[in-house]
């Protein structure tokens, strides 16, 4: 879908009646960074948009981003984003390390 049409009740509407999204996107993804960049700092500084990130996705370990000259309240976000994603990274060790455990639990032991 195009950006214009996502941020756009009205044209997403018009276009897409058959669609179940309704009213304007609140989540915009990109297929790089630097045209996320463009396209977030142009929603910031024309639209008065609050933005969050860039965030990287799909990398072996998260990856947090705070641009040069960045305002307080943009590395408050990003430090925000990146202890949720400690916590969701630390609980997912957690639960495969239990799992790991009930497997060796449940193995049969050799007799003596």
């Amino acid at each position: 879908m195009m950006a214009d049409l996502a941020v756009s009740p009205e044209k997403l509407e018009q276009t897409y009646p058959f669609s179940l999204l309704r009213g304007g996107a609140n989540v915009l993804i990109f297929p790089d960074l630097n045209s996320s960049n463009i396209a977030y700092k142009l929603l910031a500084t024309l639209g008065g948009a609050e933005t969050l990130g860039p965030i990287l996705m799909g990398m072996s370990k998260p990856v947090h981003l705070v641009a040069r000259g960045a305002e307080v309240e943009e590395i408050v976000n990003a430090a925000a984003i990146a202890v949720v994603d400690a916590q969701e990274t630390e609980a997912a060790l957690t639960q495969e390390a239990l799992a790991t455990t009930e497997e060796v639990v449940e193995s049969p032991t050799v007799g003596l």
